[in-house]
């Protein structure tokens, strides 16, 4: 059977609408798999090939313990009357006695209807709010209609005064308040009443009209337009060229993050006097909500046009000292304090004036007006301002690019000043929030810490920067940089979780080794000898472990009295160990690794000719401190007792 089910509410906001897809996409529609859509007004479930009822199951019902005799005990009488139950009924069930009873299956539409109030209200949500008094339900937003049909008939039930039925509504000012729907004409129904319900539909529609008005495309713009349209249409609008005095990034962001607009070039990094907005509607024929974007428009200009010409008025070294009164946390002091925090930070990195220059000023524009209102400006607007007032370039540069990365995708500050300042910055924000106890847990993460460490392992992999993790953290703090490397290396980079748990295994210096290890054990490893010797060394690990060897220090030449009274194998093995180990101690990894693995061969006849745990206690140790002393040199560049080889399993 079809089913559809649509949830109707005021508008949701944008950014919270594809979390609740998701969760609708993982509902228990009795096999069949949900298809999922939403726009702001309605989050909708369609599904084919329910079924009418339920199958019967078997029950096991367990009973009282097996012991004594049952037919005089009260519990196996009570027990067989409660379930209207023959002694010859009951079945064993380990210690104790059981019945097997057939649950009859129930219709679907019955099941629906008592599970569904429940499934709507509980979407997690950010922050949900009450809309019919205290004793009501929550909901991100007030319910006003819900469809929910199984077959042709309406699943019945009801949430907050608002019954379940088939009747729909379309686009709030262009579309009917009642349309009557089927499963089968549903999203026809609502295009005919300006709703595209597939947000795939709605987002390359965006991008389709913008791009042919000459629109720069914007991923993220386009995201938000998508979940905040039922019926997008744009359309160009345009402002005065004196406007383009201003920076560009001034005008973007006031374009893009305060009117949702997108800007236009008229060359590749140059501004055109031009605007493209999305509508949430079907059309503008006499150019009424062209106009009316470009007042609105106009006057944020001329409020960006006011700031900028104020701030510059006062130097940034001047305003440093405002930033006493800005508070960076009530348990960590003002933004003063985190400035020379930064600037101690950046000289004891090895940063030079510059980026020390750089770094007192960096926080300088949040006393400004422009970041006052325009708040994704700031560091970008006080590298413009660092410029205007005469800053040299790796001083205004570094403080226009301090923030980054902004995330995983975002790029790192593109000069050495620049990287330093804003690894100063992150590891600040690091070092304080841990310090007093602000550390995130579970998904709560309230001063995106998260983001912060994530920056760092991004700059110092990227940037190749020669500083090692025990330096620049300890304790609670650089285990959690460590999984921020982990997933770094993992999600971002694409190495094998074992991988990755192998290079980190042998030590975790500079994170630009950690990299050119991690891509010389990734192309040495599909080679024929690589997973065998992975296998060998893990058998090596075992041997030492079960044995409870721990090596003195002494090297295998120091624990041998006389290599001629070695078997052949054993001379072998130490032969190769010796012919790899000067490219072990190398920085050509992948040639190391490729040493390594061609060492097989010799390992195979040491372990098919010799005995390890030889009687002679001498001979014992010997061969013992050989194998300790492949598998410590051997592993220098990564622990491969931490490869998972084919057909086994690791977590």
């Amino acid at each position: 059977m079809n089913f559809l089910l649509e949830i109707g509410s005021e508008e949701i906001p944008h950014w919270m609408i594809p979390g609740a897809v998701e969760q609708l996409r993982r509902m228990d529609l009795f096999g069949a798999t949900p298809q999922v859509d939403a726009t702001p007004r309605r989050l909708v479930v369609r599904a084919t090939g329910l079924p009418e009822r339920t199958e019967d199951m078997k029950q096991l019902i367990k009973g009282p313990m097996r012991h004594g005799q049952f037919m005089e005990r009260p519990e196996i009488k009570g027990f067989l009357r409660k379930y209207n139950a023959r002694p010859e009924d009951l079945k064993e069930d380990g210690p104790r006695w059981a019945l097997e009873q057939t649950v009859p299956g129930r219709r679907v539409r019955d099941l629906l209807a008592e599970s569904l109030p429940g499934t709507i209200l509980g979407l997690q949500w950010p922050k949900t709010m009450y809309w019919t008094g205290k004793n009501g339900p929550r909901f991100i937003r007030p319910i006003r209609w819900i469809v929910a049909m199984l077959g042709d008939q309406a699943i019945p039930f009801e949430i907050a005064g608002v019954k379940s039925g088939s009747v729909t509504r379309g686009h709030r000012r262009l579309g009917s308040a009642a349309i009557p729907v089927t499963f089968e004409n549903y999203e026809s129904e609502l295009r005919k009443n300006f709703v595209i319900l597939s947000s795939d539909e709605r987002r390359e529609k965006i991008e389709r009209e913008a791009q042919a008005l000459g629109a720069k495309l914007d991923v993220d713009l386009i995201e938000t337009l998508t979940f905040i349209t039922e019926y997008p249409t744009a359309i160009k609008g345009d402002f005065d060229p004196a406007y383009l005095e201003l920076p560009a990034e001034v005008l973007t962001t006031v374009m893009r993050h305060h009117q949702k607009y997108f800007s236009v070039e008229s060359e590749p990094g140059k501004l055109a006097p031009h605007f493209v907005a999305v509508m949430n509607t079907s059309g503008d024929p006499e150019g009424l909500v062209k106009r009316g974007n470009e007042r609105v428009l106009k006057a944020r200009f001329n409020d960006a046009r006011f700031f900028w010409t104020t701030d510059l008025d006062r130097a940034l070294v001047d305003r440093v000292k405002d930033l006493d009164r800005v508070t960076f946390h009530a348990k960590l002091g003002s933004y003063f304090f985190k400035t020379e925090r930064m600037k101690a930070l950046v000289e004891d990195l090895g940063g030079n004036a510059n980026a020390q220059s750089a770094a007192y000023l960096s926080k300088a524009d949040l006393t400004t007006e422009m970041v006052k209102e325009f708040t994704d400006l700031q560091g970008i607007v006080g590298g413009l301002y660092a410029r205007a007032q005469g800053e040299p370039e790796p001083v205004w540069r570094a403080i226009y690019e301090h923030y980054k990365p902004l995330s995983m995708e975002d790029s790192i500050p593109a000069t050495p000043e620049g990287q330093v300042v804003a690894l100063a910055d992150k590891l600040d924000t690091l070092q304080q929030c841990f310090r007093v106890g602000l550390v995130p847990t579970g998904s709560k993460d309230p001063f995106a810490l998260r983001r912060a460490a994530q920056g760092v392992v991004k700059i110092l992999v990227e940037a190749k920067l020669d500083y090692e993790l025990s330096d620049l953290a300890e304790g609670e703090l650089r285990e959690f940089l460590l999984d921020r490397i982990k997933y770094y290396f993992r999600e971002i980079r694409g190495f094998k979780y074992d991988e990755v748990n192998a290079v980190l295994a042998s030590g975790c210096g500079t994170l630009a080794d950690v990299e050119a290890r991690l891509t010389a054990l990734a192309a040495v490893r599909p080679t024929e000898n690589f997973e065998p010797l992975a296998a060998s060394f893990k058998r090596i690990q075992n041997i030492l472990k079960q044995a409870n060897f721990e090596s003195e220090g002494d090297a295998f030449l120091d624990a041998v009295s006389d290599m001629d009274k070695l078997e052949e194998p054993e001379r072998n093995l130490w032969s190769e160990y010796e012919r790899v180990n000067v490219t072990v101690h190398g920085d050509d990894y992948q040639k190391a690794l490729l040493d390594i693995a061609s060492v097989r061969p010799a390992v195979d006849n040491f372990f098919d000719k010799v005995l390890v745990n030889a009687p002679d206690p001498r001979v014992r140790k010997n061969r013992l401190t050989l194998l300790d002393t492949i598998l410590t040199e051997f592993s220098r560049i990564a622990d491969f007792s931490e490869i998972v080889i084919s057909g086994e399993q690791k977590s």
